[in-house]
């Protein structure tokens, strides 16, 4: 248990400061299957860019079944690395055994590239990539998205406006932006705030802010979601956390919100234990 706790409390550091082949297609030996071990790759690559690498950690005796967790780490759009998500990676091989992980990278926003719709683009790339090796890492279309921050604000667009073959069965943000028309972004006197909502394009218009905003593409048929907000969060008003789970409530979608009322962009001890616990629960519900 103190191993774990640790282990917990290093994820703290993870949050960051600031599309269809068919499984009945795979024929593979039952004999194989049980004899497949522990695999990982790093670093693979799946476009020009430096940044469009991601890892991939298969566990022993998967099968075409085995579903896959994908992790998007934060830092604005505009920074981090997928190491920074090393250690959920770590817990979830160690607490989530049958589930394959990959740990991906994607590119990086500047002055010349915006974030939308470039990183929603490498996603898309890294799921039809694991399609196509799908016989050689032996595992299920079957996918689960796990962010922080800017990364958690990812994977819900991803899944809830992009996934057309209906392939995501959960999605979990930590501190995830969720609505760019808030007025608590829009009508900010906040520059940190401000800066958030300038990545997006100086001039932008309350159509392109809806449709980056998960909010405003949450649908009835949209995956299970859990979500994970701080009280104190300066970079994320609580709005996008309460306003989320309402419309979560609205349209029928399976969900679980948590707020952590004295917590920023962040948090270890007690919340983050409570954060890995109700996490794990829904994973092996939806994802295992």
């Amino acid at each position: 248990m103190k191993t774990i706790k640790t282990t917990l409390v290093l994820i703290f550091i993870a949050f960051g400061i600031f599309s269809c082949s068919d499984d009945n297609a795979l024929i593979i030996d039952p004999q194989d299957e049980i004899s497949l071990e522990f695999r990982q790759e790093l670093n693979v690559s799946y476009g020009n860019d430096n940044d469009q690498v991601f890892d991939i950690y298969l566990p022993a005796n998967r099968t075409i079944n085995t579903k896959v967790m994908i992790l998007v780490h934060g830092g604005g759009w505009t920074s981090g690395d997928k190491s920074d998500m090393d250690d959920f990676k770590d817990i979830m091989i160690q607490d989530l055994p049958n589930i394959a992980i990959v740990n991906i990278n994607y590119r990086l926003a500047d002055t010349d590239n915006q974030p939308y719709p470039m990183q929603i683009d490498d996603i898309t790339t890294i799921v039809n990539v694991l399609k196509a090796n799908q016989n050689d890492y032996v595992i299920s279309n079957d996918i689960g998205f796990l962010g922080t921050s800017a990364g958690a604000h990812l994977s819900m667009l991803w899944s809830y406006a992009f996934d057309t073959n209906n392939n995501v069965q959960m999605v979990a943000s930590v501190v995830g932006p969720t609505n760019f028309t808030d007025p608590a972004y829009t009508e900010n006197e906040n520059p940190i705030l401000q800066e958030i909502i300038d990545t997006f394009g100086i001039d932008v218009s309350t159509a392109y802010l809806e449709e980056l905003s998960p909010y405003h593409q949450v649908t009835s048929t949209s995956p299970p979601t859990i979500l994970f907000y701080g009280g104190q969060d300066p970079l994320i008003p609580i709005s996008q956390g309460v306003d989320m789970e309402t419309k979560l409530s609205e349209f029928g979608v399976t969900h679980q919100f948590t707020l952590y009322p004295n917590a920023g962009h962040g948090w270890i001890g007690v919340e983050l234990l409570d954060t890995w616990t109700k996490l794990k629960a829904f994973t092996e519900v939806h994802l295992e």
